[in-house]
């Protein structure tokens, strides 16, 4: 049997004369028949759902939210920060793991490539200071974490280009 001919379910008559079916019964009427059956509804379609998809505004973000303008300010000036062993700021080098602000106090948890890193102590110090600067930081917060542990596919593409890994 060709797909052409399958019988095809029909829905069940429930004895409810067409005419005194509101437009939206006879919308979900139109769903359970075949596509030959259906019919526009009179005077063209009432709605389209992508009229409010398409007509709604973006969200403005958060000014300390991701795409933010102070959270956007921080990681600005997070990319003028460099690993001195390797040539790519400390953002593209994915030793930020996240960034949170609340009000005008600013949190930011890194981590370094290996614990043993020689700027163990002096990285997140700059990291706190420079934050700190921002303007519209009132004051900043390193967390220094190592799990996850830091690896290199935590580097943007970038930072990959950079050191001839892409």
């Amino acid at each position: 049997m060709t797909d052409d001919t399958r019988p095809r379910p029909v829905a069940p008559d429930l004895g409810a004369p067409t005419e005194d079916l509101s437009s939206t019964d006879r919308e979900a009427s139109a769903f359970f028949s075949g596509p030959e059956d259906r019919q526009e509804p009179e005077g063209g379609r009432n709605k389209d759902y992508l009229d409010g998809f398409l007509n709604a505004q973006p969200n403005t973000p958060v000014r300390g939210a991701p795409g933010g303008e102070l959270y956007e300010q921080i990681v600005e000036t997070l990319r003028e920060i460099y690993d001195p062993e390797i040539p790519v700021n400390i953002y593209d080098l994915g030793l930020i793991y996240g960034i949170d602000i609340d009000d005008d106090h600013a949190v930011v948890t890194m981590t370094l490539t290996t614990p043993n890193c020689p700027v163990a102590e002096s990285m997140p110090a700059e990291v706190e200071i420079r934050t700190g600067s921002v303007p519209g930081v009132g004051s900043a917060e390193v967390n220094l974490v190592f799990d996850p542990p830091w690896d290199p596919n935590k580097m943007s593409d970038e930072a990959k280009l950079e050191l001839g890994m892409l």
